[in-house]
């Protein structure tokens, strides 16, 4: 039997999705809650969360708990790299999950820093480079409608992209096609990609970077792109807001008994 904070949250998600409260509509007080026999201040406080974490609510001192406004932003997997996309049009990354997503988009809702920095040790790693060699790391912030979603570093081999729009600090992604056509234009085009996930709770900074309710949790990524060869090209460090996507991955099952389709 699921415990009984789990029953609530439930019960309330379906009157959400029902739309018995509206996007905008703020929940009932936990205390009201309490009063009409729904479980303990604990319980009620456990499934509110539960809600939040799912994406259904949003959560803030003054405001109570609101029914989101929108529903979390599909993070697409493969597909938001496809080539036609960045290569031979202008929809990088962030703005390809938008399109997917039926959200508007700004160029503007990526901001940008710069640096030469010393690899951090999974970057040097990803890179093979000895340690305190130097890269640049290209830190992007990025929002919708104000509120951001998440923060995205990507770190390069100097030889790489100096010389190039990746190391122009101006704000918005590098130009047309974002950051893998500067690669291309270079003579490095992305073959093929590694992401690994995984969930944690965020420091005291990134939470307060991307603006989190108290307890949210974010998802970390770590990405590797490589060259045909081989080659690493750009390893980036992810961290989304939980809440405020829902990642989506549709691919071919590999079957290797072929001889094809094996894991790179």
């Amino acid at each position: 039997m699921a415990p009984k904070w789990r029953e609530l949250a439930d019960r309330l998600a379906d009157q959400i999705r029902n739309g018995a409260y509206a996007p905008g509509q703020r929940l009932p007080h936990i205390r009201d809650l309490v009063e009409a026999g729904e479980g303990s201040k604990s319980t009620v406080h456990a499934a509110y969360k539960a809600l939040e974490a799912e994406g259904l609510v949003t959560s803030s001192r003054g405001h109570g708990t609101v029914v989101r406004q929108t529903p979390p932003l599909k993070r697409l997997g493969i597909d938001r790299y496809d080539k036609v996309k960045w290569r031979d049009g202008d929809e990088v990354a962030f703005i390809a999950d938008r399109v997917a997503s039926g959200r508007t988009h700004n160029r503007d809702d990526q901001t940008q820093t710069v640096a030469r920095v010393e690899a951090p040790p999974a970057a040097a790693v990803a890179h093979g480079l000895a340690p305190g060699s130097f890269v640049y790391a290209r830190a992007r912030l990025v929002k919708e409608a104000g509120q951001p979603t998440h923060a995205l570093t990507s770190y390069y081999r100097p030889e790489h992209v100096e010389g190039t729009r990746i190391v122009d600090p101006a704000p918005g992604p590098a130009g047309r096609g974002g950051g893998f056509r500067v690669l291309y234009d270079a003579g490095y085009e992305i073959d093929r990609m590694r992401e690994e996930l995984f969930a944690r709770i965020p420091t005291p900074e990134e939470s307060k970077l991307l603006m989190l309710p108290s307890g949210e949790p974010v998802v970390e990524l770590h990405r590797t792109a490589y060259t045909a060869d081989g080659t690493v090209v750009e390893f980036a460090i992810g961290v989304h807001a939980a809440s405020r996507f829902r990642w989506s991955y549709d691919f071919e099952v590999p079957d290797s008994s072929h001889g094809e389709g094996e894991p790179r």
